[in-house]
């Protein structure tokens, strides 16, 4: 799963590329600061200067101020025109600097960027409550929706009033003076705490945490994990050893290979602590300050508590949604994972184990399972997916569904030598967006997997302003001369994130707050899981999955022996990842007293729903980055969610074919294109026909009985 997915986000943080007027001092030195003159008005990486980041801030927030407040005065009467469209498009500079920003921090952050983003942070948090605060520019907002039933808007130009209006609210127009400085006391602290607690992530997320000397302790291990780890230890200056970091590139492949228990426990015992160590990157205290600071909040907005404030925007709409829907997945789930332990407890003692075993034995055994009930092994489908071939795969899945096209382009700058450029057209030869790749893990990237644009999509006076679209993994690097070969998970990973970044391509929006990803957490989610539905398809599969070395293309038999253990395993991922997200929800339903010893807190949910010792959240709570570096707290439950509409889309691609062109034309117009266009039931029923259920997700995931 992916760490960070784009979301829907207030109107002023829309990132396009518009000709604006600014002042020449600055301009001629500072490349942030002046439209970029380059292919496709890409970021100009090989000039831009870490030093040129703050006064680019403080003149994109200065220039949108003076917009703002220019609407704000305008005597004219409020229309939809003069308030809502022209906030829609202000700060263009402002959003320019902040995607390129923003977009290094995550995939090639340094200190000084760290340092800046804690000054920076709190200052946007400030000019956006300048924004949301503004007593005349809500009264223009506020009359302009008082009239909307008089307006004879379109369907796209409602949803932008609504929005706002209601992005307004939620900023706290409505509320008092002396309250109002108290909501702006918390967004800054909480702005400080995000940041803070990813800066505390990452420091411990790349370091190395296991570090082998001797040969024999790699035992069990695969060429191709032995290689990496070699080369991870000698990036950190220690030659001829073998070092496993946390990230789950390098901490995976040892869970389910390492012969030796004891270094098992070791590795996973410190992925269990991260951020837990009572020193400067302890997370636990942010985490429970934040909730504290949020649960405030949403008081004085008056909600009952964070988690009805966030899924007011959601599909699931309230808290009580998506404790059912959980719940209802929590009992076929936790049964199925407690068959499954019973099963590895059985190979172990089979094998003359003389323990029980625990959550770091479970990989391990697991792996033993999936050979002794399907006599398939990961390891021998590894060989066939190389990350060239995959990649390839997925831009073709998207060309025979949609006819799009993509074409290297090494006339773009890029921000560092592992990212590739590429100019996406659509099926008639015009330029749809610039798309960048960044496969490799690296000790200057965060961890996990995301889609993240420069700039979004949108359209003025006939013109159609295409995005810039990022795609960033972590997957490992392959020693020169050797390819990179990707698990089944990674495969799945690289599929995930390019759904998401078609989202963004394929955007055929007016707004550009209401295009691509910007639609509510629990619904962007669904493109990116729907591509994953191609990744492993048979007919899919023979035309990428070729022998690295040979160029045999994937035997028919290990094919089928993939397709029959697609549930394998299903009720541990299916526990580990509702525990997690039942963590959040739980963490985001108070309404006053707030948990202060997160650790005990953790414990407690545990014992509510049961949760056997063999696994642990997905996400413990100081680190899980999702839910307080991010912005899915309250939200983590969106995976599952958008897994009910996308196991019910793809039915349909079942019964009519996976590349049947009627269906793909309606899911490009009424998902991929539409954005935030409409209530986002209201697109699916226009694809669908129909409301999902869940019966397709529960037989997906080996639930249904």
């Amino acid at each position: 799963m992916p760490r960070f997915s784009s979301m829907a986000i207030p109107f002023f943080w829309t990132l396009v590329i518009l000709s604006i007027c600014v002042s020449a001092e600055g301009a001629v030195d500072n490349p942030l600061l002046v439209e970029f003159d380059t292919p496709f008005a890409a970021p100009p990486f090989d000039k831009i200067e870490t030093a040129h980041f703050e006064p680019a801030f403080m003149k994109g927030i200065d220039a949108q101020l003076a917009e703002v407040h220019a609407i704000a005065a305008n005597t004219d009467p409020p229309t939809f025109q003069n308030t809502i469209e022209a906030l829609d498009r202000s700060g263009q500079m402002l959003a320019r600097v902040k995607g390129v920003f923003f977009n290094l921090l995550s995939a090639h952050t340094n200190d000084e960027l760290q340092a800046l983003a804690k000054r920076i942070n709190p200052r946007l948090a400030k000019h956006r409550d300048d924004i949301y605060l503004n007593p005349d520019l809500f009264a223009r907002v506020q009359a302009v929706h008082d009239q909307r039933d008089q307006l004879h808007l379109n369907s796209e130009g409602v949803r932008l009033l609504d929005e706002m209006y209601r992005d307004f609210v939620r900023g706290g127009a409505n509320l008092a003076g002396g309250v109002k400085t108290r909501f702006r006391e918390i967004n800054e602290e909480l702005s400080l705490l995000a940041t803070q607690f990813d800066e505390n992530l990452l420091k411990e997320m790349n370091g190395i945490a296991l570090l082998l000397e001797n040969e024999e302790d790699l035992a069990g291990l695969p060429a191709p994990v032995r290689d990496f780890a070699a080369a991870t230890a000698a990036a950190g200056g220690h030659e001829g050893k073998w070092g496993f970091t946390l990230q789950r590139t390098s901490w995976t492949p040892l869970m389910q290979y390492a012969e030796r228990r004891d270094l098992r426990e070791k590795l996973y015992t410190a992925y269990m602590n991260l951020c837990n160590h009572d020193n400067e990157s302890d997370n636990k205290k942010i985490a429970a300050r934040m909730a504290a600071l949020r649960a405030e909040r949403a008081k004085l907005l008056g909600y009952p508590t964070h988690a009805h404030y966030v899924l007011e925007k959601n599909m699931a709409g309230t808290p009580e949604r998506v404790y059912e829907l959980l719940d209802k997945l929590w009992v076929p789930a936790l049964a199925c994972a407690k068959d499954d332990r019973d099963r590895l407890q059985a190979i172990a003692d089979k094998e003359g184990a003389d323990f029980q075993i625990a959550a770091w034995d479970w990989w391990f055994y697991a792996e033993k399972l999936r050979k002794a009930q399907y006599d398939f092994d990961e390891q021998a489908v590894k060989p066939y997916l190389e990350l060239t071939r995959v990649q390839k795969a997925a831009f073709d899945v998207a060309g025979k569904l949609w006819g799009i096209s993509l074409h290297p382009k090494d006339d773009v700058p890029v921000y560092h030598p592992d990212v590739q450029a590429y100019e996406v057209k659509d099926h008639d030869g015009t330029h749809l967006a610039l798309f960048y790749t960044d496969y490799y893990t690296r000790g200057s990237k965060q961890g996990g997997a995301w889609m993240n644009n420069y700039r979004e999509q949108w359209k003025q006076d006939g013109r159609d302003i295409r995005p810039i679209v990022a795609n960033v993994c972590n997957f490992a690097k392959p020693a020169a001369g050797k390819p990179a070969l990707l698990s089944l998970d990674e495969t799945r990973t690289l599929f995930h994130e390019f759904g998401h970044a078609l989202h963004g391509i394929l955007a055929n929006g007016t707004y550009a707050s209401l295009s691509g990803t910007n639609v509510p957490r629990d619904f962007v989610e669904f493109p990116s899981q729907m591509l994953e539905n191609w990744a492993f398809a048979p007919e899919v599969l023979q035309t990428y999955a070729r022998h690295h070395q040979t160029g045999e293309i994937i035997p028919p038999d290990l094919v089928e022996k993939l397709q029959k253990s697609k549930k394998f395993n299903q009720g541990f991922a299916t526990v580990e990842y509702l525990a997690a997200s039942l963590l959040d929800m739980d963490w985001h339903s108070h309404a006053d007293q707030q948990p202060k010893d997160p650790l005990a807190y953790e414990s407690s949910v545990v014992n509510r729903i049961g949760l056997i010792p063999e696994i642990v959240f997905r996400y413990r709570t100081p680190y899980f980055a999702h839910i307080f570096a991010g912005d899915y707290s309250a939200g983590y439950y969106s995976y599952v969610w958008s897994e009910v509409l996308d196991a019910d889309a793809f039915e349909a691609f079942k019964e009519k074919g996976l590349f049947d062109q009627g269906l793909a034309s309606s899911y490009r117009e009424n998902i991929l294109e539409a954005g935030n266009s409409a209530p986002p039931m209201e697109l699916y029923k226009r694809f669908r026909g129909a409301e999902p259920t869940i019966k397709a997700l529960l037989e997906r995931r080996g639930l249904a009985n």
